[in-house]
């Protein structure tokens, strides 16, 4: 039941809900077969690894056989010539089967472990490749699951369940064959166990696989909620919201730890029941099998030989179970990583879509200076909303011409996020049309646009390294001189100095370790050195203070010029000298014109201007 919209859901109901889809979908051995097609890249090595594991499969009975033979033969008839040369041929071929076991666990790890790397390879591809209305949409724990636990599930399924699974289910066979042929009586009482195991297996079968499902679900949800607490540690603490999240979290860690003990109920009642079947039957061989012997109908190395293989047969029983359970954890963590890795895209570039030209590259086909530097954009009656009957923008229409800086202006929630989000195609319009150079922004690979596009915004984030390596992220080819050349453009090369280590001083996680400001300042010369035709500046100095953007103010004219521009500015000194402000209102551009145009106005900017102006912050 959905709660009053006063009431929000709590921490374990969102993420139930979020998790609830996958609960009742039954496996489907197609799984199976994708997962064999990830070995083709190793097909020989996989072969190998076939023909290793029934031959190890072949050799345990073969063992017993062996031993059989030499209790009914040298032992019983007192050949002691004969028993050193049986023992030594057994010992043989116990090194041969530990050398036949060493490459197949060898050559099992190998492609377990290949396989399992490219699918977290593929994984991240995928989700690289995404639009940002995936990320709004799904939680960062449960990518994190299905690169982690769930791809170790996998890995136990390849290494262990599938390959020893063909080894103790090959044993039975050569087993049962052995037993047929030196007993068929026996045998078929054997084979009467077949429907009271189909019969045990068919009853605990769905609930395993139910509960397996659920762990694995449940301590997805443990992840996501655990990642989203640590990403939102400082509004935990800021509203002393420690105590309450703990014990939302203590609930999640109860519903995971039920499941868990669901799926432990359930192994605990079916392998002590498929051991008792064992022994059980074990007790009706020894009874048919004596009467055999004390009747003289056969020999008693003949009930010796089948009471070896007998135990050949049913040892893998348990083991089989133990592997079913494993399997069953494997499959939903499989059923997992496909879903994600089918999941299709909002949106994709069209199929012919077209590279953006970068006329910097040949100047000789840019029809001036200023294009060969910035591009156009235009907007033309575009609307669009993060949800289809919520719309965010109506009607926009403006164009930016190469080289002019665009000034967004309005309240929160206006619409200026959302006009630079489809300029830079992490979006696409729902109506009207986006178009750069002409050319309608769909049919522009999204590549070649985030090529030629820079951003700087109020919370950038900075990857764990140097200070070096960060500026340099958008242009790794950059030379360190390159990367000082365009500290010093911003006049900004006496703070990083100023750092321990100056340009090679270590950040950490979210630039911890260097202050705001400088954070801001690592990412405008990041800017810089990417040098865009399009760029981004999304409340870029608010983080920083008014002495610093004063330094900075040079900087950013020879950072925007020539090139094309979008600003998104808290303070209005930043966009005083735009070449057209547009001021938005609940989706709508309200007002255009240059900065002294709009104040002459009165209106919508002007009163904004005004509030600014009391607030210190013009």
């Amino acid at each position: 039941m959905k709660p009053p919209d006063n009431q929000p859901l709590s921490l374990v109901q969102r993420a139930k809900d979020d998790e609830a889809e996958a609960q009742v979908r039954p496996l489907d051995w197609r799984i199976v077969s994708r997962l064999i097609g990830y070995t083709r890249p190793f097909a020989r090595k996989r072969n190998w690894l076939i023909v290793l594991t029934v031959l190890r499969a072949s050799q345990l009975p073969a063992l017993a056989w062996v031993s059989a033979l030499i209790i009914a033969g040298p032992i019983a008839g007192g050949r002691s010539s004969d028993l050193i040369w049986w023992v030594g041929g057994y010992a043989l071929l116990a090194v041969f089967t530990d050398v036949v076991f060493h490459f197949r666990q060898r050559y099992a790890l190998e492609i377990g472990e290949a396989v399992v790397g490219r699918m977290r390879a593929d994984i991240f591809a995928h989700v690289s490749r995404m639009p940002m209305s995936f990320f709004h949409r799904v939680k960062l724990g449960r990518i994190l699951s299905r690169v982690t636990s769930d791809a170790e599930s996998l890995r136990i399924g390849i290494e262990h369940v599938f390959f020893v699974g063909i080894v103790q289910f090959g044993q039975m066979l050569f087993a049962a064959a052995v037993m047929a042929y030196t007993d068929w009586v026996l045998f078929l009482v054997v084979l009467g166990l077949a429907p009271v195991l189909w019969v045990l297996n068919n009853r605990f079968r769905g609930r395993l696989s139910r509960d397996s499902r659920a762990q694995q679900e449940s301590f997805s949800r443990v992840t996501a909620t655990l990642a989203e607490s640590i990403n939102g540690i400082r509004v935990t603490q800021g509203f002393v919201r420690q105590n309450t999240n703990a014990g939302l979290f203590r609930g999640l860690l109860a519903d995971h730890s039920r499941y868990s003990m669901g799926v432990a109920r359930s192994s605990a009642i079916l392998l002590p029941l498929l051991e008792l079947n064992s022994q059980f039957f074990v007790a009706i061989l020894l009874l048919l099998g004596g009467w055999q012997v004390l009747a003289g109908q056969v020999d008693i190395g003949v009930l010796i030989t089948f009471f070896l293989f007998a135990n050949q047969f049913f040892a893998p029983i348990q083991v089989l179970g133990n592997l079913y359970n494993q399997a069953l954890i494997s499959m939903a963590g499989a059923e997992r990583v496909f879903q994600l890795l089918d999941t299709k895209p909002d949106w994709e570039d069209a199929p012919d879509a077209v590279e953006l030209t970068d006329p910097r590259i040949n100047p000789a086909d840019a029809p001036s200076a200023a294009a060969a530097r910035g591009v156009q954009v235009e907007f033309r009656d575009v609307s669009f909303g993060y949800d289809s009957k919520r719309p965010v923008l109506e009607d926009v229409s403006f164009t930016a011409r190469p080289g002019q800086m665009i000034a967004l202006v309005g309240h929160t929630g206006s619409g200026k996020s959302s006009i630079i989000n489809l300029v830079s195609k992490f979006y696409l319009p729902t109506g009207g049309e986006v178009r750069v150079d002409g050319r309608e922004i769909r049919t522009l690979t999204s590549r070649s646009l985030h090529r030629q596009a820079g951003m700087v915004q109020q919370h950038n984030f900075l990857f764990a390294g140097s200070v070096l390596e960060n500026i340099r992220f958008g242009k790794p080819e950059a030379s360190e001189v390159e990367v000082r050349a365009a500290v010093e453009r911003l006049g900004c090369a006496d703070m990083f100095d100023s750092l321990p280590q100056g340009l090679a001083t270590v950040v950490g996680e979210r630039g911890g370790g260097i202050s705001t400001g400088q954070r801001q300042l690592v990412c405008f010369a990041r800017a810089l050195l990417a040098d865009p035709r399009l760029l981004i500046l999304d409340e870029a100095t608010s983080a920083i203070d008014a002495l610093t953007e004063a330094r900075l103010q040079h900087a950013l004219e020879t950072l925007l010029a020539g090139r094309t521009s979008f600003v998104v500015a808290h303070r209005l000194s930043t966009i005083r000298h735009a070449d057209l402000v547009l001021v938005l209102d609940q989706g709508r551009v309200v007002e255009r014109g240059t900065h002294d145009e709009l104040l002459s106005l009165k209106k919508h900017y002007a009163a904004l201007h005004d509030q600014f102006t009391r607030m210190g912050g013009a």
